[in-house]
C-alpha cells in the first residue's frame, strides 16, 4: 500500500442506542466522542441507528410477505401467460 494516502484504521465501538447494544471492532470511522469501554482503555464511539441487535430480519420480527397470495391475484387480475 502507497503511505500517506489511507484513512487510519484502529479500534472503534460502535453503539446502537435503541436497542442499548455497543460493540468494539476496528474501522476508518472516527467519533467524535468517546467511551470507556469494559477493558478500561477509552475508544472513539459512533453511534448507529440500527444494527444487528435491533434490525427485524436478525431479531425475528420481521413480516413475512404471503407471496403465493399476490402471486395468485395478479394472475387472477391480469391472466396466466400461455407457454410458447
Amino acid at each position: 500500500m502507497k503511505p500517506g494516502i489511507h484513512p487510519a484504521y484502529g479500534p472503534v465501538v460502535f453503539r446502537d442506542k435503541a436497542a442499548g447494544y455497543a460493540f468494539l471492532t476496528r474501522s476508518t470511522l472516527t467519533g467524535e466522542r468517546t467511551v470507556e469501554w469494559e477493558d478500561g482503555h477509552t475508544y472513539p464511539v459512533v453511534d448507529v441507528e440500527i444494527s444487528s441487535a435491533s434490525h427485524p430480519f436478525y431479531t425475528g420480527t420481521a413480516r413475512v410477505l404471503d407471496t403465493a397470495g399476490r402471486v395468485e391475484r395478479f394472475e387472477r387480475r391480469y391472466g396466466r401467460r400461455e407457454e410458447r
